[in-house]
């Protein structure tokens, strides 16, 4: 019972030799019926003759081969070539002579090496057979000639139109995949560099605070502990991101919520950045996107204050509305102990930001971040509430 499961498997597949056996035995058992003999392919008027056994030669050799068109497309043309010149000269004009466009669309559809070849050796062998149609008939016009020539050369043109169909649907195809891998990184690039930044970048200011805590031994194990429950915040995060990136990952995963702002805000302010934050109105119960990319926008403006601008006053303003969610995170332009606050863009490789302008334009939002007049920094996100994901 096992093998039952998979012919409907190989009738659906385009490349089965399954389709073309039914269409060869089609014209074998049509071209026999006696409403269908001598009403087949007459090139150069020779008088119909009755069906002998070269004639069940001849429709064998043109209708027999087409089970094989696809793997031996060559061998095929020329089976089906043979049997049409006999019938053709014996004056059967048997239905099975349609197999030869057939034939000729299926070499130029899949032959790669000997196709021009093989078409130079078809056109040299018409002449003769033309010749001694020409001969043997009534003496029809060689324009009857030419006509049948153009049609199959026409047959021949849309054996070549296929192939270039399917190769540029196949270079498509692999343009889609290969956007879609790059894509694919973009994400997880800037996913890891959401996640990883933000806590590493406090874990450091937090571990250099450390080191001048010596003669206060409370401050310092404050301290540590900070260090600790950023680096458990940092695994935890990551876990999160695995499991996204995890295909056989079962459990459904969800992105960081919104109220998770405050705990975000108080991390940054354990690393010792003095942070106002103020959050008006409810977020809204499926937030979809937007609610990540708002958390996203607060990690990175809060990461890049630590980095450039350590000690320096920062205001975090969030508004859920709801049409969007604004968000709007400042840092002042002198820090506390005198040094200037710095543009993150200019110090930094910028793809932090660059990452968030990606993101909230996917979502139809607005996105600027540049200096203020006083030597500091602001962010500013304006995004469509309920984005989908």
């Amino acid at each position: 019972m096992t093998g039952l499961p998979r012919i409907p498997q190989r009738w659906r597949r385009p490349n089965a030799a399954l389709w073309y056996a039914p269409l060869a035995l089609l014209l074998l058992a049509a071209s026999f019926l006696p409403g269908f003999r001598n009403n087949g392919t007459e090139l150069g008027g020779l008088p119909n003759r009755p069906f002998d056994a070269l004639a069940v030669v001849a429709i064998a050799l043109q209708s027999l081969p087409l089970a094989g068109r696809r793997r031996w497309p060559v061998a095929c043309l020329t089976a089906v070539s043979l049997g049409f010149a006999l019938d053709q000269l014996r004056g059967y004009h048997t239905l099975a002579g349609t197999a030869l466009p057939i034939a000729l669309i299926s070499v130029a559809s899949l032959v790669e090496r000997r196709r021009r070849t093989t078409a130079i050796v078809l056109s040299a062998a018409y002449i003769p057979l033309a010749v001694a149609l020409h001969r043997l008939g009534p003496g029809d016009p060689p324009s009857e000639f030419v006509a049948f020539y153009l049609a199959v050369a026409l047959a021949w043109g849309v054996g070549l139109w296929l192939r270039n169909t399917r190769a540029m649907e196949a270079e498509r195809r692999r343009r889609v995949a290969e956007d879609t891998r790059n894509a694919e990184r973009t994400r997880i690039a800037r996913e890891l560099h959401d996640v990883v930044t933000h806590h590493v970048t406090a874990m450091v200011v937090q571990a250099e605070a450390a080191r001048y805590l010596t003669a206060a031994p409370d401050r310092l194990d404050q301290s540590l502990r900070a260090v600790t429950d950023t680096g458990r915040e940092a695994i935890t995060d990551l876990r999160h991101l695995l499991d996204l990136l995890d295909p056989n990952h079962g459990a459904e995963t969800t992105p960081p919520p919104v109220g998770k702002l405050l705990t975000l805000v108080e991390q940054t302010r354990r690393a010792g950045q003095p942070v106002e934050f103020t959050e008006e109105g409810a977020p809204a119960d499926s937030a979809g996107s937007a609610g990540l990319v708002t958390y996203r926008v607060v990690q990175e403006a809060l990461t890049n204050a630590l980095k450039y601008a350590h000690g320096s006053a920062t205001s975090v303003r969030v508004h859920h509305g709801e049409r969007e969610i604004s968000v709007e995170v400042s840092t002042d332009g002198s820090s506390t102990d005198g040094s200037s606050a710095k543009a993150a863009p200019t110090r930094g490789s910028g793809r932090g930001l660059a990452g968030l302008r990606e993101r909230v334009d996917v979502l139809g939002g607005d996105f600027s971040a540049g200096p203020q007049p006083d030597g500091g920094f602001v962010v500013r996100v304006r995004i469509p509430a309920g984005s989908p994901s």
